[in-house]
């Protein structure tokens, strides 16, 4: 089992930044790609950004590309959301998300999210 928990959520006006973390617990934190998820009341739940084990690749959708950076430290068992030029859009439940694998067979964790909230 790998325990998440997601903190830094909150309320910002429109072009401001906040930066979410996802610390780690339970197995090794290395062997996992991290993710951010995000879903919006009445909406289904989006991908935001995935970092890969090492943290040299990322991956963003297209409505965050450029605005947020997902990095990752491996010693800290910890990974981050830095959000800027924040979009009323952009408010939802964030959720971080491990992904790994036990032999063969796949393994995914989430965490309980935590509430962004971007005013106009």
């Amino acid at each position: 089992q790998v325990q998440l928990v997601e903190s830094g959520g909150g309320l910002v006006q429109a072009g401001g930044s906040l930066r979410l973390s996802c610390a780690a617990s339970g197995r090794t934190f290395s062997n996992y790609a991290m993710g951010w998820f995000r879903q919006a009341p009445g909406k289904e739940r989006e991908f935001v950004a995935a970092i890969n084990r090492g943290g040299g690749s990322q991956y963003y959708a297209d409505s965050v590309k450029g605005r947020f950076t997902i990095s990752r430290d491996n010693t800290k068992n910890t990974v981050y959301l830095q959000m800027n030029s924040l979009k009323p859009e952009d408010t939802a439940v964030y959720y971080c998300n491990a992904r790994g694998h036990d032999g063969p067979w796949p393994l995914e964790f989430w965490g309980q999210g935590t509430q962004v909230t971007v005013s106009s």
